[in-house]
């Protein structure tokens, strides 16, 4: 199954939720008109993609439309489209241009972060990459548990100390061994709580603190992993991280899940950092490179 009958089966909640969706819309109107508009205007924001989004994203159309005199359905689908792409940060991939690269990974517990990496990490194993995972949440038993999990899975080795270690400490322990094993990647796994925000930022400010110093100049990632189905609170979660730990892209997760697809458009939008993968399943291979165009087509189809 490719890309876009993955996306159009991880959106089928999504649509099916929507029941004033884009074609129904314009299956009804013979011309665009500001009732049309309306409608049109309505049917993104039962999708999630935000009133203010939405509301611009009209604006446009009407524009366009009246520039370019677009009168047929397909043609206004074409654009409408188009704009929502524009809305988004292009994803350019993953820049892993140093040896080792680092990715971190960040994100409030409960999202599918662990889960996440170890995806990612088989994905890179696959291209051919040796990958180090650092188990930098030790303040949740699990964590390092699952990621040691996953390190057999895909063939990647793993840094991890006791429960309740310093995450930074890891860290540094996962860089030199990278470096003593010739590895190419290191993806670090974070905590997603401490006693409170503060605490939760000042410890990622640590980490890349440790990175910085210990690879001047490497290749880094920080992408923070978003659960799709908590909606508009995801917005909110992507502006904190980006604001403590200047964010390079973001995954999320469960799209399959949830009734909100727009949300992926929303916080893209939103904090202009581009979504790098999205997870569409339970498996490694549901874990998809992003792609604006292809999704935002199986949006409407």
């Amino acid at each position: 199954m490719g890309f876009f009958d993955k996306i159009r089966e991880g959106l089928r909640k999504t649509k099916e939720a929507a029941q004033n969706n884009v074609n129904a819309v314009l299956a009804t109107f013979r011309t665009v008109d500001e009732e049309m508009l309306s409608e049109l205007e309505d049917s993104l924001i039962l999708a999630d993609i935000g009133a203010n989004l939405a509301m611009e994203t009209v604006d446009e159309l009407r524009d366009r439309a009246k520039l370019k005199k677009l009168e047929s359905q397909e043609d206004i689908k074409k654009e409408l489209c188009d704009i929502l792409c524009e809305k988004m940060k292009k994803n350019e991939g993953l820049v892993l241009e140093t040896k080792p690269s680092v990715i971190l990974v960040v994100g409030v517990n409960g999202v599918g972060k662990t889960t996440s990496i170890g995806k990612l990490g088989q994905k890179l194993t696959g291209e051919g990459k040796k990958v180090l995972f650092a188990a930098a949440d030790t303040f949740r038993a699990a964590a390092a548990d699952q990621l040691s999990i996953w390190a057999d899975r895909c063939g990647a080795d793993i840094v991890r100390h006791a429960e309740g270690a310093d995450p930074s400490a890891v860290i540094f322990d996962a860089i030199s061994a990278a470096k003593a094993r010739g590895c190419d990647v290191v993806i670090c796994d974070t905590a997603g709580r401490l006693h409170n925000k503060k605490n939760l930022m000042n410890e990622l400010a640590k980490m890349n603190r440790v990175i910085d110093r210990e690879l001047p100049g490497a290749s880094k990632e920080t992408l923070l992993v978003i659960d799709a189905t908590t909606g508009q609170n995801g917005v909110l979660q992507a502006e904190s991280f980006n604001e403590a730990c200047t964010l390079s892209g973001m995954i999320l997760t469960k799209l399959d899940g949830t009734a909100k697809g727009g949300i992926v458009i929303n916080i893209s939008n939103k904090i202009g950092v581009p979504v790098k993968f999205i997870g569409v399943g339970e498996t490694a291979d549901d874990l998809l490179v992003f792609e604006p165009e292809g999704f935002v087509q199986a949006f409407f189809e």
